[in-house]
């Protein structure tokens, strides 16, 4: 595939890997339903497609953070289609909400009463989520907001609840009992809420066998091709990147290479300098440690990660990989966002949402009628 060189690099996405990691995702947690969770603009890899070729594939749930998001995005659902909103609302932005026909989920009794007077005074009801905290003590009503509610159930009133929902906090490591605790948790709670679907799974927790899926799953970095636990990964890539070689150079030993001049050449160095740097979301912290591949072969970064550039040591490579303008694998068949992650200290989901503007995007099309449903 041709490159622009106008650009950063290239960057694919793969939109029928996208589709065969949603059916694999539904095949584990049948019969729930999966949910895409687009925010951050799909991971960074665009809502609008990321969520067309989602629809086409059976999706109806979809979930992203902020009102901001649902504005840009509803537009582009159809009517059977539900937009919901994780991080609930700003106070003074339930009217909006309800114009445009999102779904906030309600984290704390303060929404949960803006959301219930808004839907008072529209002489009618409005859909809500209600989460609960189950132990992140992160968003969801607290144990003592929840006793507040059974005692004071016409809170609720004005509020048509199509979900109760939780988070888990250690659903990348199936193995730690908190998840166990959690969900038992969630059970007691949600009994509170009878006849209300319920939602507990991310794409960890959907992944993980022997447990109960709830109504609904929320399913994020897998769908994107990103690990739900350890090796081995089901996903497919979703993602491919190429930069290109800009400059080739020889470098005697004991130069230099960079910024601070970190790197020393222990021999006669051939260098190749490349168009992806921090400003195009390259993790800063893969220098001296990265990859890249050229030729299908590993290549280290020598010395800082630039703004707009990385240097390659490309001394072993044979002569014909090398030339100004040759495609060099950042993300592809050798290096996943989990390699590149690991590289960097951080998580796929960091990855994923740092990559910038300056990339050409190509969408590869759903072909659906070639993924067995």
């Amino acid at each position: 595939m041709a490159m622009d060189y106008g650009t950063a690099g290239s960057l694919r996405i793969d939109l029928s890997a996208l589709v065969a990691n949603y059916r694999t995702i539904a095949a584990q947690v049948a019969p729930a339903a999966v949910a895409g969770v687009v925010k951050a603009d799909a991971y960074g890899l665009g809502a609008v497609p990321v969520s067309h070729a989602l629809l086409d594939a059976g999706c109806r749930h979809f979930f992203v953070a902020h009102l901001g998001e649902a504005k840009a995005l509803k537009p582009h659902l159809p009517a059977d289609a539900t937009l919901y909103i994780l991080n609930g609302l700003r106070p003074g932005a339930e009217a909006e909400c309800a114009a445009i026909g999102a779904v906030p989920v309600l984290n704390a009794l303060v929404q949960l009463d803006a959301w219930a007077a808004t839907a008072r005074a529209s002489g009618g009801t409005l859909p809500g989520v209600v989460q609960v905290d189950s132990g992140m003590s992160r968003l969801g009503l607290t144990p003592e907001e929840l006793a507040i509610l059974r005692a004071q159930p016409e809170r609720l009133d004005g509020i048509d609840v199509q979900l109760v929902m939780t988070h888990l906090a250690c659903a990348d490591e199936p193995s730690s009992p908190v998840n166990a605790d959690q969900r038992a948790l969630f059970d007691q709670i949600a009994v509170q809420f009878p006849s209300v679907p319920r939602s507990i799974d991310n794409s960890g927790g959907a992944m993980a066998p022997d447990v109960r899926h709830g109504d609904i799953v929320r399913a994020g970095i897998a769908l994107y091709g990103g690990a739900p636990h350890g090796p081995p990964n089901p996903m497919a890539a979703v993602v491919a990147l190429d930069a290109y070689i800009m400059q080739l150079r020889q470098v005697p030993a004991g130069a230099g290479v960079g910024y601070g001049l970190t790197h020393h050449c222990d021999r006669p160095t051939q260098v190749a300098t490349i168009s992806v740097g921090y400003a195009d979301g390259w993790p800063r912290h893969v220098s001296g440690r990265g990859s890249a591949y050229i030729g299908g072969l590993r290549v280290p970064v020598i010395g800082r990660v630039s703004m707009d550039s990385m240097a390659l040591d490309v001394t072993d490579l044979p002569a014909d990989l090398l030339y100004p303008g040759a495609p060099v694998e950042l993300l592809g068949p050798h290096q996943r966002i989990d390699d590149v992650a690991a590289q960097a200290g951080t998580i796929s989901y960091e990855i994923l949402t740092r990559l910038g503007s300056r990339y050409d995007r190509t969408y590869l099309p759903a072909i659906l009628e070639s993924i067995e449903p």
